[in-house]
């Protein structure tokens, strides 16, 4: 009897240090891997930010973003200075030339009871003192001019994606191929009297100042009127 006691004693022994070391090899389990824990990975990746403008930037020129091989996009409010664009990755946006305003290329009436006539008005008499209705004439040719000189092939956008009035309409230099030369819209758009020189100046990507180039704008505007192309032959 004493001999079976004894044997009972060193299996119940024997059984404590298990349970001691089993307790103890939990222990140094990471908490994640304990039972009744969530399981996690050992790598978490983070997750993929939003597309955002910088984020697709092509490269930098400058404090201006350049988006190569852009191409025009269908939108029913485009016009001679103002247009969507498709970027590279995907995304639509609408872009506003610096420096210059085409005319408004037909009379508009907005909810509310409110008109684009004055805007209008304005625009002529800023052109020489032309007709709102001459002015309208002269918007119809800019815009045509400009989608489909934007239609022909892809051009390049650099912007800091400033917008002014917050209506999620972005300020941009765009570099077009015409007759087979580089050139920016907006000088294109002046050299054809088929803009006044108006809205936001710049400084342009190749570091050529905003007041020079105002300056050169102005030329451009005055050998237009000698040559009387676009509005100033009217």
């Amino acid at each position: 009897m004493a001999g079976k006691v004894k044997s009972g004693g060193s299996w119940f022994t024997v059984l404590l240090v298990i349970a001691a070391v089993a307790i103890w090899a939990y222990e140094q389990k990471p908490p994640a891997q304990k039972s009744g824990s969530p399981r996690v990975s050992q790598v978490e990746k983070s997750p993929t930010p939003p597309a955002s403008k910088s984020t697709t930037t092509v490269r930098k020129t400058g404090r201006y973003e350049v988006y190569e091989n852009c191409v025009l996009a269908e939108a029913r409010n485009n016009d001679g200075d103002s247009f969507r664009v498709r970027l590279p990755d995907g995304r639509t946006e609408e872009i506003r030339l610096y420096f210059v305003d085409t005319p408004e290329s037909a009379f508009k009436r907005y909810s509310g009871g409110e008109t684009n006539h004055p805007r209008i008005r304005q625009q002529a008499a800023d052109l020489g003192g032309i007709t709102p209705e001459q002015a309208v004439e002269i918007g119809k040719k800019a815009k045509a001019f400009t989608l489909a000189l934007l239609a022909t092939k892809p051009f390049t956008i650099f912007t800091e994606w400033d917008s002014p009035y917050s209506d999620q309409r972005y300020h941009a230099h765009i570099e077009v191929t015409h007759d087979g030369k580089t050139r920016w819209l907006h000088q294109l758009l002046v050299e054809r009297g088929l803009a006044r020189i108006k809205t936001k100046a710049s400084d342009l990507p190749d570091g050529t100042s905003a007041a020079k180039e105002k300056a050169v704008l102005q030329n451009l505007e005055r050998n237009a009127k000698r040559i009387q192309t676009g509005v100033w032959g009217l």
